[in-house]
């Protein structure tokens, strides 16, 4: 069985009937990341000498697509894990490298924090060496899978010996000293467990370092940045062709009773579609260009990097805005699946870094400017 087969037999029996109550009672997808565990598919960025599937990015955007369109709260958890992935593939350990590789081990990153905003890289919390272990102390404000994720990439300034803007730890999620508060109660992605975190002295080992001391900034964009924009990019995606799909079904099949003509009869309901599969197809044509770019290695792949994650959010706001008002009360019931899906994309264009903050790291670049 192919991963696309095992994917669509996972979205198809797990991810999909539980996607209504995993946003209802804005609870963890806990049996559905089993399931992807089961199947290899967290393990689909691991390499084959641990077990994994060792595949790219590609692959894993499509994965994420498949996902969003029946889950995004699903996909969200799933892209975080693979983002976390990308770092531990290249700087973690065999042991946890392992785990991950056989879907035992989910994990996500822990770098927002209120202090700093989008600016993801500059941690205010700190580490400080004690014997041959590092004490963190510091906040987050927003994790993914907080209290669900078997680890978390943890960022902080440097230790007082080194330079750089931050340094990233593995922190498993057992830590004394590391806690969360209740996932917050939130309009969209509900079912992805997105919490604050604390460190309160926590030890950890210095070889759960992640990279060089102080390196975090190069490693966070460099290394990061490009995994997580695409793969939001493509939760984006799949979201927008599942509300599409939705609309068009409810116009093609809804009809006047005085005359018998559907809403698709109405040249206005198909102009608005039109428009909004443009704006989808669009997100899906940069997202695909945008990977070409890395795996070219061309000059212009950090510029697409840092505008797919911006043109597909914003295109998920207009598109499902769009599904909402062609098919105007229906729209508002839980059952069309719609307004869940218009709340889910709300997310993508506020999530570190915004839309607002991508347009100045894209102007940024088109004057010769460094990021920050």
């Amino acid at each position: 069985m192919s991963y696309a087969e095992a994917l669509d037999r996972v979205v198809q029996t797990v991810v999909l009937p539980a996607a209504p109550e995993t946003d209802r009672d804005a609870r963890f997808p806990r049996a559905a990341v089993e399931a992807l565990g089961e199947a290899g598919l967290l393990g689909l960025l691991s390499a084959p000498a641990h077990g994994g599937m060792g595949l790219g990015l590609t692959d894993a955007c499509r994965v994420v697509e498949r996902i969003a369109h029946a889950c995004p709260s699903t996909a969200m958890v799933v892209t975080m894990h693979y983002t976390a992935t990308a770092l531990v593939e290249k700087y973690g350990s065999p042991e946890i490298r392992s785990a991950i590789a056989q879907g035992k081990h989910l994990t996500t990153l822990a770098w927002s924090e209120t202090g700093t905003r989008s600016h993801f890289w500059a941690s205010t919390g700190t580490a400080q060496p004690d014997g041959d272990a590092i004490v963190l102390n510091g906040s987050k404000s927003m994790v993914t899978s907080a209290q669900e994720a078997d680890s978390y990439i943890w960022s902080s300034q440097p230790t007082p010996a080194a330079q750089g803007a931050s340094t990233l730890w593995l922190v498993d999620r057992a830590s004394a000293g590391l806690s969360s508060p209740k996932p917050f109660d939130g309009l969209g992605l509900r079912g992805n467990a997105s919490a604050p975190l604390s460190a309160d002295t926590v030890r950890v080992p210095a070889g759960t370092r992640l990279g060089a001391d102080g390196s975090g900034f190069d490693i966070m964009t460099g290394d990061a940045l490009p995994v997580f924009a695409t793969l939001v990019a493509s939760s984006s995606i799949g979201l927008m062709d599942s509300a599409l799909e939705r609309a068009t079904a409810h116009i093609t099949a809804s009809r006047f009773a005085e005359s018998g003509s559907t809403l698709a009869d109405l040249p206005t309901i198909r102009a608005y579609l039109a428009r909004a599969r443009l704006r989808a197809d669009q997100a899906r044509a940069l997202r695909d260009d945008t990977l070409a770019a890395m795996n070219a290695s061309r000059a212009d792949a950090m510029l697409r990097v840092l505008e797919v994650k911006a043109v597909a959010a914003e295109a998920s706001l207009d598109v499902t805005d769009t599904a909402m008002r062609i098919c105007g009360g229906a729209a508002f019931r839980k059952d069309v699946g719609i307004e869940r899906l218009f709340r889910d994309a709300r997310a993508s264009s506020i999530m570190a870094p915004t839309s607002d903050v991508l347009y100045e790291f894209i102007g940024r670049v088109l004057c010769g400017m460094p990021l920050a």
